[in-house]
């Protein structure tokens, strides 16, 4: 396959960055890197055009750097809110990836951040504050504070300790209630008094002597 030399005039992916010289297939210069403007031809004109492609890409790289340090500094004092759902035992569904980190950092303070650049050994599953690390240059990183809470969150320590003595107290009086009920039940009852005899009206008649 036929090689030819080029002069990258913008960084491609995994060839070069601007004004570097580089080898690649002929019909790829020829066909794609040429005509889309990515790259020059290799030759004695062109190479007087490296140095202002050298200073340009100088300039651009201290300008780039100097944005990322500013927005290091800036990112270390933000803190990224997510909301998510959680189950009744405060378990999260789904987790927080990088792509949804970006997203809030483009809602919430309007920065536009690739993905890539945010770096997380492995999507966040709990709740609560989590440091993540922004690899957004070379010679730049950067520490953003996410916050993860709940859609629903769990009751608090004090919400949780009046709940519980609330419980206890209707515990307690339906206890009591059937106490009453239990010792009512097995109080003997009182036998009911004898009917008294009514007594005669009257004397009784003599009896008769028998003859």
């Amino acid at each position: 396959m036929a090689k030819t030399e080029v002069i990258l005039l913008k960084n491609i992916v995994g060839l070069g960055a601007e004004s570097d010289q580089v080898t690649v297939a002929a019909g790829y210069a020829r066909n794609y890197l040429i005509p889309q403007g990515f790259a020059i031809p290799l030759s004695a004109a062109n190479k007087k055009r490296l140095e202002a492609l050298r200073k340009r890409r100088a300039e651009r790289e201290a300008q780039e750097l100097n944005t990322m340090t500013e927005l290091a500094a800036s990112i270390g004092k933000l803190v990224c809110k997510i909301t998510v759902k959680t189950g009744e035992d405060g378990k999260m569904f789904g987790a927080v990836t990088s792509g949804t980190i970006a997203d809030e950092l483009k809602n919430q303070f309007a920065i536009a951040l690739d993905r890539k650049k945010i770096h997380l050994e492995s999507p966040l599953r709990t709740l609560g504050e989590h440091e993540v690390e922004l690899r957004l240059h070379p010679d730049v990183t950067a520490r953003l504070k996410v916050l993860i809470e709940s859609s629903t969150p769990l009751p608090s320590p004090e919400e949780l300790a009046a709940q519980a003595a609330e419980a206890r107290a209707r515990r307690g009086a339906r206890g009591g209630e059937t106490a009453k009920a239990e010792k009512a039940a097995a109080k003997p009852e009182k036998p009911a008094a004898p009917a008294k005899s009514e007594a005669p009206k009257g004397k009784p008649a003599p009896e008769k002597k028998a003859k």
